[in-house]
């Protein structure tokens, strides 16, 4: 979606159904599906295998696909954008953080600090991170993190972490797997500086 908003066509590849994927799409191997005729490229290799809290609790996988996915976008002479948690061994040239975007309410701010690297060795200046409310720990399929009732006197409900999200289509697990669209759009307007001109987009997501 943030890709939209920032003057993209977006077609998605998935494994796996997504019926409110709300662009093209196709489910098929992401590794395997031909990337010629796109003017960008947008991988989202699966975060689960760098994720700090997935380290904590002893899930860690091979995290072969990262490596992978950078492998094969670099074989080839289309922009491309990767994007993964905080942690993942990449380069991070953008570090977005829903501090950034103003996704917040009285209560809550929107954490999910995620990490972009560019074929373009994009960069910016950031400010440090400001939380005003108590950070929202929407994490894995939905999985509610207990310091998340913070001033609000409860817990957030999915109401909450779409409206935070700036996502009302997903279900409550999948808005546990996606970053806000402001982060895209963001990435999407640099892009589009970088290529000097907005076209479309293939979104690799996996699954």
């Amino acid at each position: 979606m943030g890709y939209h908003r920032a003057g993209f066509d977006v077609v998605g590849v998935d494994n796996r159904p997504q019926p409110r994927y709300p662009f093209e799409f196709h489910q098929a191997d992401a590794m395997t599906w031909p990337l010629d005729g796109f003017d960008a490229i947008h991988a989202s290799p699966p975060c689960q295998d760098h994720s700090r809290l997935a380290a904590v609790a002893g899930m860690h996988g091979t995290g072969w696909m990262l490596a992978a996915t950078r492998e094969r976008l670099s074989a080839q002479p289309t922009p491309w954008v990767i994007e993964n948690v905080v942690g993942a061994p990449m380069r991070a040239d953008y570090r977005l953080c829903g501090c950034m975007f103003g996704l917040e309410d009285q209560f809550w701010t929107t954490g999910r600090e995620r990490w972009f690297e560019t074929s373009w060795h994009g960069f910016d200046m950031r400010s440090p991170c400001y939380h005003a409310g108590q950070t929202v720990s929407l994490a894995g399929h939905g999985a509610q993190g207990g310091s998340d009732k913070g001033r609000a006197g409860r817990h957030p409900i999915k109401a909450d972490y779409a409206r935070l999200m700036g996502i009302d289509w997903m279900t409550l697990a999948e808005l546990a797997q996606a970053i806000p669209p402001a982060y895209t759009e963001y990435v999407g307007a640099h892009l589009i500086e970088h290529l000097g001109r907005a076209t479309s987009i293939i979104d690799v997501l996996y699954g």
